[in-house]
């Protein structure tokens, strides 16, 4: 089993790139299990057609312990196990606790065991890594972070401190550095400042994504661009960039 956390500023595209690597690691024949991390719950939305499902946060609150996994997954694109982590009422309680809590209940009630993916992949909001929000990165979840960013200065102040974050987790048994993912935003100097982030944090551009409507196009559809538009440029560089992903975790 390949473990998998990605992590990358709000809004830098994290959710629809992880999916769309569900999605190609699904056409190739992989058991896949999406786990997202994040409070706002969307990151499977395109893998199964609904905006929102329960989250585990909202199952336990009104179960407790009678929650049954089943009732925590849904089903999507070629039976990829989508879970939504949740997170606590606005205004109440800490999203990183709520991450913690959700990851524990699905360790409980058997989830890898009984699903038994080849890939999980854990969707992470990486604003901020403290608490909760780490929980992906510690030793019996993820095996690998890869961290997506663009070019612009707030993304790759999040990079930095995702990876900074990592290294200090370094010797208690955590996942190690994958490389990074450079999700194009097309400003000045992209390339060049992504690359010496890289650099500066002893790593490397494992992949690189195009700025494309395709990917728009496929989400105002409620899909990926892998379902919706498998012909496309943008499906062939999801696919490469699964293939790649899959080297780095082999390394």
């Amino acid at each position: 089993m390949i473990k998998i956390a990605v992590y990358g500023k709000g809004g830098i595209g994290k959710s629809t790139t992880v999916s769309n690597l569900a999605a190609a690691f699904a056409d190739k024949g992989l058991k896949v299990m999406q786990i997202g991390c994040d409070p706002k719950a969307d990151s499977t939305s395109s893998l199964h057609g609904q905006d929102k499902i329960e989250t585990v946060l909202e199952l336990i609150r009104k179960y407790g312990k009678a929650l049954e996994l089943d009732q925590m997954v849904k089903i999507g694109y070629k039976g990829i196990v989508c879970v939504e982590a949740g997170g606590p009422t606005p205004g109440l309680g800490c999203a990183g606790r709520g991450i913690i809590a959700a990851l524990d209940k699905l360790k409980e009630k058997g989830a890898y065991e009984t699903y038994q993916p080849d890939v999980v992949l854990y969707d992470v909001l990486g604003d901020v890594v403290c608490g909760g929000f780490s929980m992906p990165m510690r030793g019996g979840y993820a095996d690998k972070v890869f961290i997506i960013t663009s070019g612009e200065n707030m993304a790759i102040h999040a990079a930095a401190n995702i990876a900074v974050a990592l290294e200090n987790f370094q010797g208690r048994g955590y996942a190690s550095l994958g490389g990074i993912i450079l999700n194009r935003r097309d400003v000045k100097d992209e390339d060049k400042k992504v690359s010496e982030l890289a650099d500066d944090i002893h790593s490397k551009i494992i992949g690189t994504l195009s700025r494309s409507t395709t990917v728009t196009d496929a989400e105002d559809l409620g899909k990926t661009v892998i379902e919706a538009y498998p012909d496309s440029e943008m499906a062939s560089e999801y696919r490469k960039l699964a293939e790649d992903v899959l080297a780095a975790c082999e390394e």
